[in-house]
């Protein structure tokens, strides 16, 4: 990609062990990277009949390279994932699967969201079958909502937390001069940096371009009174490096 970064200040919200990626990409091609990681991810430990239902489903969704990890984690056996329609809401998520050799049977066109994946043909008829869905706790009610309304019975394998991580702020506001984009990857992400830099930065937020990766973050970003906001195509680091060498030139 043909794309100069240089002296462009980007701030990283990602989480620590997601981040690195992106990062490396954005510095490669002359980004300053400023990491300010306002999400944690805590596994839960496994319910006690995860390995039931799972072995019983038909179908098993997962949401987010995140329900990957802490899901093949809590089954601890991904030959329990054999013979079963396997689905992943985007490309990132497939692609994690796959590398744990876990065949992916189900992947959205387009965006990588609950709206993405229910549109796919396997997901129109699901009356009487079982699914699992593979999430965090507090995920979005779309897609069990919607399989439950087109008659599936439906099993959460909830295998992890996001948590606002204990941060201070008090050294990134004063380098603040130094970012001249941010990036968020989920409503959860911008609330929290929202929270964490408190109600005495929000205007230092508010007006620094934020570049989103749906219509939905944006519609919440307009709320939180954002004026300057940048859409990329999708959460994958090159749809995020193609939106901000876009943004830039």
């Amino acid at each position: 990609m043909n794309c100069n970064l240089s002296g462009c200040g980007i701030l990283v919200t990602r989480a620590s062990h997601q981040a690195e990626p992106l990062c490396h990409l954005i510095a490669a091609h002359g980004g300053h990277v400023i990491r300010f990681p306002v999400l944690e991810i805590q596994p839960l430990p496994p319910a006690a009949d995860i390995t039931e239902s799972v072995s019983h489903a038909d179908i098993i969704i997962f949401i987010s390279p995140n329900a990957v990890s802490c899901g093949l984690s809590a089954l601890n056996d991904p030959a329990l994932l054999r013979d079963k329609k396997i689905a992943a809401v985007g490309k990132a998520t497939a692609n994690l699967l796959e590398a744990e050799g876990v065949h992916v049977d189900i992947i959205p066109q387009g965006n990588a969201d609950s709206e993405a994946l229910l549109a796919h043909p396997v997901l129109q008829h699901v009356e009487g079958r079982r699914v699992v869905i593979f999430r965090g706790v507090g995920g979005r009610p779309l897609l069990g909502d919607t399989l439950l309304q087109r008659g599936a019975n439906l099993y959460y394998a909830q295998v992890y937390q996001r948590c606002c991580p204990a941060t201070d702020s008090s050294q990134l506001i004063k380098q603040w001069h130094e970012i001249q984009i941010i990036t968020s990857t989920s409503i959860d992400m911008l609330n929290n940096l929202v929270t964490l830099l408190g109600d005495a930065a929000l205007p230092l937020l508010q007006e620094t371009p934020l570049l989103l990766i749906s219509t939905r973050m944006q519609q919440h970003a307009e709320a939180l009174g954002f004026q300057q906001i940048v859409l990329a195509d999708g959460a994958s680091d090159q749809a995020i490096l193609a939106a901000l060498c876009a943004w830039r030139g």
